[in-house]
């Protein structure tokens, strides 16, 4: 085995942990033992942004800094924790849900912590709860309410959070970025990473203790990202021309949308929380929003009655664009913009044929983007340049859409959301 787990005593029971309700959820800053704290008023604005990550439920981000991190809230937009540290900085900053509860691994010029160490960190009673440390370095972690996972880049780990037990060890193809998702529904319990092959996609249903396989791309998966019940996935390649949306049970592929012609560097894929609607961020500069054609039947279901049903049969609806879209969109959505040649697909080139964007947002080309949807029709772009985007599209006609906000989070003066109409 190629970690070392360490349990200081009185490691939390699961029950207590991340509460969204509870009165610990980012409660005035308790000491941070070990590294010293600097006072918050005279904090290094300076601080180099080494990472971003949003929650699980898009309601919050986590930054780390090459002094420590920060927690921001995002409707209302606001500065919600601060740990600026004299030791250095954190390359990972995980959240679970609202809580105290934070997976921490140092990064930047002068780490806070080895890169190759995980400390699960407890800010409510100020200490360190858990501690795993790797023969190589962590590429990233994801936290549910039961489980850590610990990407390496050739091998995930998956842990019981309540007593830190190793439940899973996954083999995976070299994977840098740290590619990893989890459905973050209570009653399912899924996880998709890359496979052992180029373009694979390795789906781990733990609940139902069955895996699946998906050749996805003909190149390596660089982005990918599941529903909240894990039901369905989305990914991109390498290539980052095309995105497509599979089921998770069987592998059936359910559409495939377009970012663009032109060879692209995908940042993040995003699906809200209604699976209607699917945002990419590029190296590209535009954040493209997709009308989805896809859904779960029996939508008034619960999400384990739905797991159970789709166990014996496939659940999931898919209509080709030469059928009727009714049952899948709401009155008054708008669907992506296909080709008017797309009647001759199968003999012009396949991207006449392609759904196109139906929204879309201009940034600057200047640094990497991760995006979320927020209430309602909106859209949230965080900037590893220290900027936050919220902006608006029309649900009917789409087209460009509107920035409502925009905030340099770094800054000491931008604790208020700043409208920009």
């Amino acid at each position: 085995m190629a970690s070392t787990v360490s349990t200081p005593r009185g490691m939390p029971q699961s029950g207590r942990l991340g509460s969204l309700d509870s009165p610990r959820s980012w409660a005035s800053p308790a000491p941070f033992n070990g590294p010293e704290t600097d006072d918050i008023s005279n904090a290094d604005e300076g601080a180099e942004l080494l990472s971003v990550s949003w929650n699980q439920d898009y309601g919050c981000f986590a930054a780390g800094t090459s002094s420590g991190f920060r927690i921001y809230n995002c409707d209302p937009f606001k500065e919600t924790f601060r740990r600026d540290l004299q030791g250095g900085g954190f390359g990972i900053v995980e959240m679970l849900f609202r809580c105290n509860i934070l997976a921490l691994v140092g990064g930047g010029s002068h780490p806070q912590y080895p890169l190759n160490k995980v400390m699960i960190w407890d800010d409510h009673q100020s200490r360190c709860i858990g501690e795993f440390v790797f023969r190589s370095e962590v590429r990233a972690v994801k936290l549910r309410r039961d489980l850590i996972v610990v990407v390496l880049e050739h091998k995930i780990y998956v842990y019981n959070f309540t007593d830190l037990k190793l439940l899973h060890q996954i083999e995976t193809l070299a994977n840098p970025r740290g590619l990893c998702c989890l459905s973050y529904d209570p009653n399912t319990s899924v996880l998709a990473c890359p496979g052992l092959r180029k373009g694979e996609v390795r789906v781990e249903h733990f609940g139902l203790k069955v895996t699946k396989f998906i050749s996805a791309h003909d190149s390596n998966i660089s982005c990918a990202t599941l529903t909240v019940d894990g039901l369905l996935l989305a990914t991109a390649s390498t290539k980052g021309t095309l995105i497509r949306i599979f089921n998770t049970l069987d592998g059936t592929r359910l559409q495939e949308v377009r970012r663009g012609l032109d060879r692209a560097d995908i940042y993040s894929i995003a699906l809200s929380q209604n699976v209607q609607w699917l945002a990419v961020s590029s190296d590209k500069g535009t954040v493209h929003v997709f009308n989805l054609r896809v859904r779960v039947a029996g939508d008034n279901e619960s999400n384990q009655n739905k797991v159970a049903a789709v166990a014996h049969s496939p659940v999931m609806t898919h209509q080709n664009s030469s059928s009727s879209l009714d049952d899948l969109m709401p009155q008054n959505t708008g669907a992506n913009t296909s080709s008017s040649l797309a009647f001759m697909r199968g003999v012009l080139p396949k991207y006449f044929s392609s759904e196109w964007s139906f929204a879309q947002f201009h940034l600057p080309e200047t640094t990497r983007y991760i995006t979320a949807f927020g209430a309602q029709n909106t859209v949230m772009v965080i900037g590893m340049d220290g900027s936050f985007y919220r902006c608006s599209f029309d649900l009917v006609n789409g087209g460009p859409m509107v920035q409502r906000e925009f905030i340099r989070f770094l800054n000491a003066d931008s604790q208020r959301p700043k409208p920009s109409f």
